[in-house]
């Protein structure tokens, strides 16, 4: 039996973090009430937190979420937006403050994001640093001075680049800073697929990863190269052995080499020609 669907909207924490969804605390409140860009107070992983609603009201089931959707507090007041204003002005001197100790310290971290609780019982700061460190003193020295309960983190290089944002090759703001809200997993196959020169240095991002654009448009190399040989590979063509010496999916042709009177022969053959065979392979398959 498949899983009921829930009533939810989507919430944003952080500007291009991941969706979480959230019931209404009263199903009789209008939807009106909930509309895109309302600021709404919700519990998450990090605590009592301001987030602002960015979707419109779905039917989803746990399943399609990934876990049960906790409900959302209230929307923000006058008073609630009046506090959540000054806690955004302190966090940048929050910021300042931890960056100015850390190299009084000579810790190599490069203080990114610092985030309150609403209710400011803890505080959050995220870091990056190209190796390991021991904040255990700083931690002591910023827990003095705010007197809440601290948490340091330290982020990936991708989700450094992210928070600080950087412009990509094509010269735009990075994909990561301006809309990709998570990271998919990127190989260097993606790049073979595509046909790009595998020169690392100009399919790598500002974080020295591997480019996520790669992944745009790979599912339609995927279905455009689906029957067609792959480049050094030998086939049967035409009775006789062939070797794949170059696929051009832009042309979308495949040049071979045969033999033809003890001579190399190059041929070039068109992508319908594989899918062609392929689909009477699958003909005959069935019969």
């Amino acid at each position: 039996m498949p899983d009921p669907k829930i009533k939810v909207i989507g919430v944003e924490l952080e500007k291009r973090e991941p969706i979480i969804y959230y019931t209404f605390l009263e199903e009789e409140n209008d939807d009106d009430d909930y509309s895109i860009n309302t600021l709404v107070l919700v519990n998450s992983e990090l605590g009592l937190e301001v987030g602002k609603i960015i979707t419109k009201t779905k039917f989803l089931s746990i399943e399609e979420m990934g876990y049960e959707p906790n409900p959302i507090i209230r929307i923000l007041t006058e008073e609630d937006e009046e506090e959540f204003q000054k806690i955004k002005q302190e966090i940048k001197e929050v910021e300042e403050y931890t960056q100015n100790k850390s190299e009084e310290m000579n810790l190599q971290m490069r203080v990114l994001q610092a985030r309150y609780t609403f209710d400011r019982s803890k505080l959050i700061i995220f870091f990056g640093a190209d190796s390991r460190v021991d904040f255990r003193e700083l931690v002591k020295v910023l827990a003095k001075k705010y007197k809440v309960r601290i948490e340091l983190r330290q982020v990936g290089i991708r989700d450094e680049v992210k928070i600080k944002g950087s412009l990509g090759l094509c010269g735009q703001v990075a994909c990561c800073a301006r809309f990709l809200r998570e990271f998919s997993s990127i190989k260097m196959e993606l790049a073979k697929t595509q046909q790009m020169m595998i020169n690392t240095a100009k399919i790598s991002g500002r974080c020295g990863k591997l480019l996520c654009c790669l992944r745009y448009e790979n599912d339609f190399y995927e279905e455009v190269l689906k029957n067609v040989p792959n480049e050094n590979s030998t086939i049967e063509y035409d009775g006789k052995p062939a070797k794949v010496i170059t696929v051009n999916v832009f042309l979308k042709e495949v040049t071979l080499q045969v033999i033809e009177d003890n001579q190399p022969l190059l041929i070039k053959i068109p992508f319908k020609y594989f899918n062609e065979n392929s689909n009477e392979e699958n003909k005959t398959d069935e019969l």
